[in-house]
């Protein structure tokens, strides 16, 4: 099989690869395989990092420092030790914060909700009273967060992702122009999937937009904010700092939880906003909900300590990670890189790599895979309503399986990516 730029061949050189890389193809496709790296799941080598925590003497976990009985009902907005802990990794006020259950989704999806029957601080009603609702999303993106804005009939709008983060001429434009426009998903540090930090520049923007409605939310899912796997990770500058030179702080709700520092099944999220928002969200939250899990909170206070014992805790899921996302990069930079059909991130830390194609070769490639036995995510995921617009881009989730099978699946992944350029090409 050829080393020679896939676009500089000619109808015969095409032709002959095409048959090379489809006998690779069949036989590797022979060889029955179960790979699955559909979704940017911890290994459980990572989860095993963080089992000493259900070691703790029970005793330790009844009361909090205040001697609030974590038994019992009370601290509906979280216990202030857990409050602490997420100020210190977020860089805000303790009583900037409330502490959720174990998915910072299920805070986003309840915000969203409670915008809509309820309206939010300082609207003037509520957003679902208010007649067709758009909502921008910056692509490729998370698929879950389109998700939730589509289930309630949300127009998206896709915003590009440039190297900077999302396109702010046309965030702006948008934002400032149009009222039906209430809100925007941001993974603004090692976004999902592109593995983008947002520059400081790009920040400055997002707290410097002047919105056409009164209730419009940037909803901050700072979800790797922790997450870097390189010896020097990205900076990502404080929202909340930039919205205060700015007089925006009411703008920004940003969640982020321990998904993926202990447990997926089991972590602790948390919602951080304004004095204002927290006041308002405090009080909605006092009706849907007595309290959640106070035990689980002080588990985590007691085993991770503060913003230097979680950096010290994800340096040990480092050096489970890193590899892997190298392996991911070496195939592709020795078996995709002189072909001249794809590009991808080298992300510092996250959990994904996006990769994309020429346009019509991602679903193809995708469904390649899967014929051979190993499931990608969806073609189209990154984008809302599953639909990627020049059908190139596929994300990669490297931490769930292990060295070896990853190893195997980029063998596929290379071969199937290859099979699907030469098709597209030799069809022009």
């Amino acid at each position: 099989m050829s080393m020679k730029s896939y676009l500089d061949m000619n109808a015969q050189e095409l032709a002959a690869e095409l048959a090379a890389v489809s006998a690779r193809y069949a036989a590797l496709k022979a060889v029955p395989r179960s790979l699955n790296m559909a979704r940017g799941k911890p290994n459980p080598a990572q989860l095993d990092l963080s089992m000493e925590m259900l070691a703790l003497d029970p005793a330790s976990l009844t009361h909090t420092a205040k001697g609030a009985d974590t038994r019992n009902y009370g601290e509906p907005t979280g216990i202030d030790e857990c409050k602490a802990l997420f100020a210190d990794v977020l860089g805000v006020e303790p009583g900037n914060i409330i502490v959720g259950g174990q998915s910072s989704l299920n805070l986003m999806y309840d915000c969203v909700v409670r915008a809509l029957l309820l309206g939010v601080y300082g609207g003037a009603e509520p957003w679902g009273r208010q007649g067709p609702l758009k909502f921008l999303c910056p692509v490729p993106g998370y698929d879950r967060h389109f998700a939730v804005t589509a289930e309630f009939g949300f127009e998206l709008i896709n915003i590009p992702m440039l190297p900077t983060g999302p396109d702010m001429a046309l965030v702006k434009k948008y934002v400032e122009s149009d009222p039906s426009v209430k809100g925007i998903w941001c993974v603004p540090k090692y976004s999902n999937p592109s593995g983008i930090t947002y520059s400081d520049d790009t920040v400055r923007a997002f707290a410097a937009l002047k919105p056409a409605a009164d209730d419009f939310r940037i909803f901050w899912d700072n979800a790797y904010c922790v997450h870097t796997f390189e010896e020097e990770g990205d900076e990502l500058l404080n929202i909340f700092d930039a919205c205060r030179e700015a007089g925006s702080e009411d703008m920004v709700y940003e969640f982020a939880s321990t998904s993926k520092i202990t447990f997926g099944g089991a972590g602790v999220s948390v919602i951080a906003a304004s004095e204002n928002n927290i006041k308002l969200l405090s009080k909605q939250l006092g009706i849907q909900t007595i309290g959640h899990d106070k035990i689980n909170q002080l588990r985590h206070v007691l085993f991770l300590k503060d913003a230097a014992g979680v950096k010290a805790h994800m340096k040990k899921h480092a050096a489970i990670i890193k590899p892997k996302f190298d392996c991911v990069l070496n195939a592709l930079d020795s078996e995709i890189a002189p072909l001249g059909i794809a590009s991808w991130n080298r992300p510092r830390g996250g959990y994904f790599v996006a990769y994309e194609g020429l346009p019509g070769t991602a679903a193809r490639c995708v469904g390649l895979c899967k014929e051979a036995g190993m499931v990608l995510t969806g073609a189209g995921a990154p984008f809302p309503y599953g639909k990627d617009p020049k059908d190139n881009v596929i994300r990669i989730a490297p931490t769930f399986p292990s060295l070896e099978e990853l190893e195997q699946a980029m063998e596929l992944f290379c071969v199937a990516a290859k099979l699907a350029a030469l098709e597209v090409l030799s069809a022009k």
